[in-house]
């Protein structure tokens, strides 16, 4: 029986909500170490500002719908939002717990202690007195309120600010805190074993008096305003795009608000008066604790020195072939070389193209930067193959969200020194991660391509699971060499039966593979499907899914984020689990696999089942050709799906609730274990 609409899907902004409790729940789990846990509330934190800034901000955008035109689009952002909202404040009490019962207690326990103002001692009143005087007060610029006259109050994005009241209640105050110029934290001398921190906003609040010497302060709340994060970029698209999006960056700062998050301890009263100050409705209002941007833990400095509150730094694994190579284009086109991060080091990417760079019969380098580093010797390298007479061609996505202003700059470096660089199309990303280069061999060209899960990066490939190909496949690197001519405009499709590239033929082949189970299910062979990803939201993908598990197909799914299937349900997806792993690393691969009547099939790349992913982006997804790397790349999902610590189950009900090891079952802390399984892989004794 069909369910009816409402139930097939889940709305994708509430299921993300489920995917930010899980990294709520990594700063509870005490396997993992206290600073750490700091960390997983950061994350929590900048998730939550990016997630009001994008996507709550979409929802508003649609309240400017007509009603009626809502109505037959079944666009219900009002309530959408109403239920986000019951939820984040649900989710930030959870949050307040942690930190202040298990966090604050703990780091106490280290002595480590995170001190407020009204615990000063003289020596540090007096710290806090010089500190300010030193630091902090020439970056103040305090605003004066006569709340009898018209006002018209700006706050920027995502800066904290202290909003003061006074005992002549017809006045207030706005107070930035200045945090990027001095930081967010305050370490006080130590005293013996004792180490002693404090907020930067504390020394400010114990100091707030001499900045209204003649007024009588009675309250003192933090406040901080989410806007908008999309650029406002018109439909017709004339001129460079990405002088366009670099002209439109600066209204990122004063796009529409999206949420006041503001201190619960701040009176009705004054609330309205904010309220009304900045024009916001009450669902923008968003009570919280005594401090904002937690994001801030990020940086919280560690005086005791104790590695027992920090992971155990896993040395990068050396490369069975790779590490002892002194050619990477000989030990390619011998056979295939898989890399898988943060595992193995970025160093290995850097290298090939340093050589490509140096290589006297290297003629051609093509790359596409998705999110371009700060300087590294990736980016040197590309200098070097410019000014080695190399044919550079770099294409750099202009749209990657807060990624822009410094992908553009890449760009523009790039082209002084004579690169081709091709920007966005508009309406549509390249967020594949691709690299061809061309050698003379005995008179012929010979390609070697790298196609990844993740971006040319090597800070972010430390902390993202990603996987990477480097191949010499003349099936391979001959369809990619077509990709990259269409990106230069040479072709208009790249005709490729290999690859699976969107918008041409991801959304078709993985059609026909689904279906192909459907028809070995219904003939009565084995068919199953397993599928890791970071997010299911694309609805044809999600009914195909439902058809294969009404047909009898085995659908196993790992999907770190969100998915707006509902998985268990009788009749409908009782054939599909999923389990979602948050850990140490941020799982970023995405791998596809088909039983294929007993004839697997696997895919890698870059993209997820999501509409932008099938139809509006330029993605690579490759089949895994070599057999070792073929039996690798299982192996390693095999030890993701069998995790029992740090994997949730996805049921339709969004428990979140932890995979349970059975009795006679091994421990599987998947990260770790396959750090473990490729460290015995690769090892050359």
């Amino acid at each position: 029986m069909s369910q009816p609409n409402e139930n097939r899907f889940r709305h994708r902004d509430l299921n993300w909500l489920s995917f930010n409790e899980r990294v709520l729940q990594e700063a509870a789990d005490k396997l993992n170490p206290l600073y750490d846990r700091m960390k997983f509330l950061a994350i929590f934190s900048s998730n939550l500002d990016e997630y009001f800034r994008v996507r709550v901000s979409q929802l508003r955008q649609m309240k400017r719908v007509k009603k009626s035109i809502r109505k037959k689009l079944a666009l219900k952002p009002s309530r959408i939002t109403k239920q986000i909202i019951e939820e984040v404040k649900k989710q930030q009490n959870q949050f307040g717990d942690i930190y202040k019962k298990q966090i604050i207690p703990e780091l106490a326990a280290n002595n480590i202690f995170l001190l407020e103002a009204d615990h000063y001692d003289q020596k540090q009143k007096a710290f806090a007195e010089d500190y300010f005087k030193e630091n902090i007060q020439q970056h103040l610029d305090p605003i004066l309120i006569n709340l009898n006259e018209e006002n018209e109050l700006f706050l920027k994005n995502s800066i904290l600010y202290f909003l003061v009241t006074f005992k002549d209640e017809n006045k207030l105050a706005i107070v930035n805190i200045p945090v990027e110029e001095c930081g967010r934290f305050v370490t006080f001398k130590d005293e013996a074993d004792k180490h002693q921190i404090t907020y930067l906003d504390e020394i400010l609040r114990h100091q707030l008096f001499k900045i209204f010497p003649e007024s009588d302060i009675t309250g003192i709340y933090e406040i901080k305003l989410s806007r908008d994060a999309e650029l406002y970029i018109d439909d017709i698209y004339e001129g460079v795009l990405a002088e366009k999006i670099y002209e439109s960056l600066k209204q990122r700062t004063d796009g529409q608000p999206t949420r006041l998050l503001y201190d619960a301890s701040m009176p009705d009263p004054v609330h309205r008066k904010i309220r009304k100050l900045l024009k916001l409705g009450k669902i923008d209002m968003m009570p919280g604790g005594k401090y904002h941007n937690f994001k801030d833990f990020f940086t919280f400095p560690d005086p005791s020195g104790n590695s027992d509150l920090h992971f155990k730094k896993l040395p990068p694994l050396p490369h069975k072939t790779l590490e002892k190579s002194n050619d990477y284009f000989k030990s390619i086109l011998e056979k295939d070389q898989a890399l898988h991060f943060p595992f193995m080091s970025f160093d290995y990417v850097e290298k090939f193209v340093e050589q490509a760079a140096a290589d006297d019969q290297v003629t051609d380098i093509s790359i596409s930067l998705y999110r371009v580093a700060d300087e590294s010797k990736l980016t040197n390298s590309l200098m070097q193959a410019l000014e080695n007479g190399k044919n550079v061609t770099v294409f750099v996505e202009a749209k990657a969200r807060f990624d822009e202003e410094n992908n553009i700059s890449w760009g523009r470096k790039f082209e002084e020194k004579g690169a081709h660089v091709i920007y966005s199309f508009p309406k549509v990303k390249v967020h594949s991660k691709i690299m061809l280069v061309k050698r003379q061999e005995n008179d012929e060209t010979v390609r070697y391509a790298y196609i990844g899960t993740g971006n040319f990066n090597a800070e972010t490939s430390e902390i993202y699971c990603d996987h990477a190909i480097f191949t010499a496949n003349k099936l391979i690197t001959k369809e990619l060499d077509r990709l990259f001519k269409v990106l230069e405009g040479e072709l208009i499709i790249p005709r490729e039966k290999n690859l699976l590239i969107s918008p041409f033929s991801t959304r078709q082949e993985f059609t026909k593979l689904i279906y192909n189970e459907i028809e070995n299910a219904r003939d009565g062979k084995k068919a199953k499907i397993t599928a890791k990803m970071n997010s299911l939201e694309d609805e044809e993908m999600i009914e195909l899914l439902y058809r294969a598990s009404e047909a009898g197909v085995e659908i196993r799914m790992l999907i770190r984020g969100f998915t707006c299937l509902i998985p268990g349900v009788e009749e409908m997806s009782e054939n599909i689990y999923i389990t979602s792993v948050v850990d140490r690393f941020l799982e970023h691969g995405r791998i596809y696999l088909f039983e294929n009547g007993g004839d697997e099939k696997m895919f890698y790349g870059s993209a997820d089942w999501m509409s932008r992913n099938l139809d509006r982006r330029i993605e690579v997804i490759s089949p895994v050709l070599d057999e070792d790397i073929f039996n690798e790349f299982k192996d390693i999902l095999n030890i993701q799906l069998r995790d029992n610590v740090k994997a949730r189950i996805q049921d339709k009900e969004e428990s979140n609730t932890y995979v349970q090891k059975e009795d006679d079952e091994e421990t599987v802390r998947s990260q770790y274990a396959i750090y473990d399984y490729l460290k015995e892989k690769h090892s050359n004794d």
